[in-house]
């Protein structure tokens, strides 16, 4: 038996396995398990692990690209609102604070402006700039300038529109309650006329205004009057046909403009391209004019 025993001893072993010396030993031996070892991956694709460890498929891949991809359409739509939406917000901010679109409905300010035309008007001014002599100035009515007008027919639709595009800047507003004159007299000055033939002066100096329509006078009537704190004498370079201060001084505020009721100066001419300018101030009319403090 013994001798048995040795020959199996001598017999070769695995590297794992213990030698007769380390057989009391053999109990407190760990003996590792082989692994069987991980596939080869090709280098050159990307192999993502699921929650599990496991490699996510091509197909859940796309179920899950699928899921998280929102339609074109859609994205789509988004955009446009937001395009469209910063636009409409940008247009009511620009006329709130900055420019108004108008359109010229009457022949008062002929040669200058003419019926249709759309003008804008730059409401920084009264504010950061002040209004001078010869501005053309779009204001509110002070109260009865204006006879009251036949609106336009439109539908309940078409009305709510038209509002509303006018309300945040995309149309022009309507003439139903502003007025488009050139400032003649600011607070302070003296103004006058002796009447046909006669020029305007202010504070004394007579004005030789080159901007009147063709075939147009000063004025046909008399006027003498000194401009109260806070108003405007305001008149239509065709001067037979405008309904100016000349002939609102039996009216409210006797025939002056308040400058709270003042919109803003206009500044160019858009529409029609043809007519397409810039309005300058003629400050060469009222060069020599004083001061209304000087003069006083």
């Amino acid at each position: 038996m013994d001798d048995r025993t040795d020959e199996i001893d001598d017999l070769p072993r695995r590297p794992w396995e213990p030698t007769s010396a380390q057989g009391s030993d053999r109990s407190a031996t760990a003996v590792p398990v082989p692994v069987a070892a991980d596939p080869p991956r090709d280098p050159g694709t990307s192999h993502p692990e699921g929650p599990s460890g496991s490699p996510r498929t091509h197909s859940s891949e796309h179920r899950h690209a699928v899921r998280r991809r929102p339609s074109a359409g859609l994205a789509w739509a988004r955009e446009t609102v937001i395009i469209l939406g910063s636009a409409l917000v940008l247009s009511l901010l620009v006329k709130t604070f900055l420019v108004q679109a108008f359109f010229i409905p009457s022949s008062s300010m002929h040669d200058t402006l003419v019926e249709n035309d759309r003008i804008l008007v730059s409401k920084l001014t009264p504010g950061p700039f002040d209004l001078r002599h010869g501005d053309i100035v779009v204001f509110k009515d002070p109260g009865g300038w204006l006879d009251p007008s036949v609106a336009e027919e439109r539908s309940a639709v078409g009305e709510v529109v038209n509002d509303a595009l006018t309300w945040v800047g995309l149309l022009p507003q309507d003439a139903g309650s502003h007025l488009v004159k050139r400032i003649i007299g600011l607070p302070g000055d003296h103004v006058a006329c002796a009447g046909p033939g006669s020029p305007v002066t202010v504070n004394g100096v007579a004005i030789e205004e080159d901007y009147l329509a063709e075939g147009a006078v000063p004025s046909e009537v008399a006027f003498d009057k000194v401009v109260p704190d806070g108003f405007l004498w305001v008149m239509g370079d065709n001067r037979q046909h405008s309904a100016d201060s000349r002939f609102n001084t039996g009216k409210p505020g006797g025939g002056f403009v308040p400058i709270d009721n003042v919109v803003g100066v206009a500044f160019v001419t858009v529409w029609p391209l043809a007519r397409a300018s810039v309005l300058h101030n003629p400050s060469d009319v009222f060069a020599d004019v004083p001061a209304a403090s000087a003069a006083g």
